[in-house]
């Protein structure tokens, strides 16, 4: 099977043979963590960049009454702290959500990465891009999305980030996440969340069974969530190459 993070990062710049080389080199200091283990904690100075190449993650923060809001989900070939380096701290905290297989980057490799190949460059500002991307539209589904429309556009997106890493078959992925943590995700108690689930399984828009998530009709699930797949730029490396001149 392809290397996840080069089937990631391929979307974003046009990477040669020597580039993939060098991000699979790069990956190779990988540790298992079991599942809802903190990586990192807010406050913490990371001194090596994270990296999923197997498993689900996720960006969180505590508040101080207890409750916890996840800002983001982490599946194979995302970065968990590419540029955390530069401001020192962390200001969230980083956890799996399952058992997973992570690799730890030198900050000096990341470097090294950038420094010797502008493709290299490129592609990982396309994934903080992305990330920073994926963060607006979870705001804009919190704050004015319905929330079954907002849970249904997290499936749809779910479900496009996997492909895009080779991790979907038959409109089906891995769902790991509790009801609570799905709760967590979107800012809803647990209780209107199952309460929406069951809407969108009446529907026939999903089923969701023992981690399986099972996309019944994927246009009408887009078209029901208002998807539009934009924000995640799958068509970097397409759109740059018009934007040169190129064919």
């Amino acid at each position: 099977m392809a290397h996840p993070v080069v089937l990631k990062l391929k979307r974003g710049a046009d990477l040669s043979v020597d580039d993939t080389q060098a991000l699979v080199d790069a990956c190779s200091d990988v540790m298992t963590v079991p599942g809802r283990e903190d990586l990192i904690e807010e406050g913490a100075r990371p001194s090596n960049v994270h990296v999923v190449l197997e498993g689900f993650a996720c960006r969180y923060k505590v508040l101080p009454d207890g409750g916890r809001q996840i800002m983001a989900w982490l599946v194979p070939g995302d970065f968990c702290d590419l540029h955390v380096a530069i401001l020192g701290r962390m200001d969230h905290s980083i956890a799996t959500l399952t058992p997973s297989k992570i690799a730890r980057i030198g900050q000096d490799v990341v470097d090294r990465l950038t420094s010797t190949s502008p493709a290299l460059g490129r592609a990982l500002w396309w994934a903080t891009l992305v990330d920073e991307g994926i963060l607006r539209e979870w705001l804009t589904n919190m704050g004015r999305r319905p929330a079954d429309k907002q849970i249904a556009h997290l499936f749809c997106e779910l479900l496009v980030r996997l492909r895009t890493v080779g991790l979907v078959e038959d409109d089906e992925v891995f769902m790991p996440l509790t009801q609570n943590e799905l709760a967590d995700s979107v800012g809803l108690s647990t209780v209107h969340v199952n309460r929406v689930v069951q809407e969108l399984r009446e529907k026939d828009l999903i089923a969701w069974q023992d981690k399986r998530l099972k996309i019944r009709d994927v246009p009408r699930l887009m078209q029901f969530a208002e998807f539009d797949p934009t924000y995640l730029h799958l068509s970097a490396v397409d759109e740059a190459d018009r934007g040169a001149g190129r064919p």
